[in-house]
């Protein structure tokens, strides 16, 4: 093929998720031009990566240039015969065909069967409701229909020179060099406050990794977690544990600092695949969704889960209003699994990974 766009997912964890599959293409059509299609905040996500010729930002109340008539028109221009549709909306499968791609692959969903030229179908229960099953696998399940041979796990990003360069302006302001261990935590998830595990619980978990570690914890956020980010490292009321919240923030920081971490500590969230990605062990805290979702086989990880009779619901808002799946997951059962965690990777230095660029 001359030329193949990808359209990339919407979820920043999702992107990760993805990046098997990219990896594989680009391996498989070394000679075709590859296309990335996306919104401008996955295109941050994926900075530094090698592997695709032109990026199209593809946002649908953004400048004029990246809505559906301005991108169909370059996905002509570009030549684009195939395209490979990673989120299932209506929108992208259209947008593929009047660009001009004569091969579109994708899951048929949202009524755009007519649209796709190989379908696949989602996995379904005895009763026909979908299937937890990982995103990671669908992915690419998508991209050997181009005959792309299976893309594996391995999840993979990387890091730009500023990047890493706002990394060591936040590691010498806050003295991080100093700690034998840098623990993450990451409170925020876009998702819905249903993936929030309480602040008390994470300045709790703070504390004990200072105290009985001796690690230096950085508390990670979001443009709109600043507060919540602040309030943990306040309540933990120790000088080792320290916040993003006052430094000017960027995916491509967040990146550097995760890849840096000795172990991650986070809501079921993009930033959990970003360890994975830099090989960073990471603890996860699941509340309202299905692991199985989101399973990407990492070796380094561990899942927590509450079992609670009315989940996983899936939903953004407890709907009972009392939050257990996430309240009732203690502070001690995280600092257990993070303590294992750590002692089982204590022998891997991560000196070659938090100063290369």
């Amino acid at each position: 093929m001359r030329s193949i766009a990808l359209f990339l997912p919407n979820w920043i964890g999702d992107v990760v998720m993805a990046t098997p599959a990219i990896r594989a293409v680009r391996a498989h059509f070394r000679d075709a031009r590859l296309l990335a299609v996306c919104k401008p905040y996955v295109a941050d996500t994926l900075a530094g990566a090698p592997w695709f010729d032109e990026t199209i930002l593809f946002e649908k109340k953004g400048p004029p240039a990246q809505r559906f008539a301005a991108v169909a028109g370059r996905l002509r221009d570009a030549g684009a015969d195939a395209a490979v549709l990673f989120p299932n909306s209506f929108r992208a499968a259209l947008l593929a065909r009047v660009g001009g791609c004569d091969t579109v692959v994708g899951f048929a969903r949202y009524f755009r069967d007519t649209l796709l030229s190989r379908r696949l179908y989602p996995a379904r229960d005895r009763l026909g409701r979908p299937k937890p099953t990982p995103v990671i696998d669908d992915y690419n399940r998508l991209v050997e229909q181009l005959g792309v041979p299976d893309p594996g796990y391995r999840m993979e990003l990387f890091t730009t020179p500023a990047d890493e360069l706002a990394a060591d302006g936040v590691w010498a302001r806050f003295g991080l060099p100093r700690y034998r261990e840098v623990v993450g935590l990451n409170p925020g998830g876009a998702f819905g406050a249903a993936k929030h595990w309480p602040t008390a619980a994470f300045a709790d978990l703070a504390r004990a990794l200072v105290d009985r570690r001796g690690a230096g914890v950085v508390v990670l956020c979001g443009p709109t977690e600043r507060e919540i980010a602040r309030e943990i490292a306040a309540t933990a009321g120790r000088p080792g544990v320290v916040a993003l919240a006052d430094v000017p923030l960027s995916l491509g920081l967040t990146k550097a600092v995760v890849r840096r971490l000795s172990l991650l500590v986070t809501t079921d969230s993009g930033p959990r695949h970003f360890a994975g990605a830099f090989d960073v062990p990471v603890v996860s805290l699941f509340g309202p969704t299905h692991i199985a979702w989101t399973e990407t086989h990492f070796a380094k990880a561990v899942h927590l889960q509450k079992p609670v009779p009315c989940g996983p619901c899936q939903q953004r808002v407890c709907p009972l209003g009392h939050h257990r799946c996430m309240t009732e997951l203690s502070a001690v059962e995280v600092f257990s699994a993070a303590e294992r965690l750590l002692q089982t990777f204590k022998d891997e230095s991560h000196q070659e990974r938090r100063h290369a660029g």
